[in-house]
């Protein structure tokens, strides 16, 4: 299938170097917001890159499920593909497509384990059948059928039916720590605006990009 037609011209929204706050965290809060405002199908849903141990990049979408200062939180199983890929090199990226805002954010970063607590008080705000799923998925290992995951789950209803579901102790957060955030606005003519954050301990260093 030729593509070399299916193009589209993008808005003259721009980017302006006045315009953006100091602190990427806190650009990226008021881009999140628009994004929320404007009904965007699942804002935070970012693609999460990691590496395995001969170089290969994987990628997979994940969930964002809160922010601050010190970076951003998802939440999965400690026994996973991309937590054993996470464990050999914690090297990570997280790319925000807002494609009807014709925006993306690029992080890059490190992903640490946040602590028990922190992932205890998010999977008990969870709805009780995602705190059930946490527990019925082998998360990346192969299955015969999707009647085991059905079976399997039938029987932690019956065996958790009563009381609270406990934390699994193979799930749990990671926090991105970011060195760098990208900022990239679609422009006509592809004379996109990107402006790159980059840590410069304690503040952050801003500078445009060519497109």
């Amino acid at each position: 299938m030729d593509l070399s037609d299916f193009r589209k011209e993008y808005s003259d929204r721009g980017l302006r170097r006045e315009d953006l706050e100091p602190d990427p965290l806190k650009q990226f809060e008021q881009w999140f917001q628009q994004a929320i405002e404007l009904k965007l199908h699942e804002p935070n849903a970012m693609s999460l890159a990691t590496v395995d141990p001969d170089g290969m990049p994987l990628l997979r979408t994940v969930l964002l499920k809160y922010f601050d200062a010190s970076g951003f939180v998802f939440f999965t199983n400690y026994e996973s593909r991309k937590a054993a890929q996470i464990a050999a090199n914690p090297k990570v990226s997280l790319l925000f497509p807002w494609i009807t805002l014709e925006r993306q954010v690029i992080v890059q970063g490190r992903a640490e384990k946040v602590g028990t607590a922190e992932s205890l008080r998010y999977f008990t705000s969870r709805p009780r059948e995602s705190q059930l799923g946490a527990w019925v998925s082998s998360q990346s290992s192969v299955i015969s059928s999707r009647k085991l995951l059905q079976q399997k789950l039938a029987e932690l209803r019956d065996k958790f039916s009563k009381g609270e579901i406990p934390l699994p102790s193979f799930w749990g957060g990671y926090r991105v720590v970011p060195d760098t955030i990208e900022f990239w606005q679609g422009g006509p003519a592809r004379l996109h605006d990107r402006f790159l954050y980059t840590k410069a301990a304690p503040d952050w260093s801003i500078e445009r990009l060519s497109p």
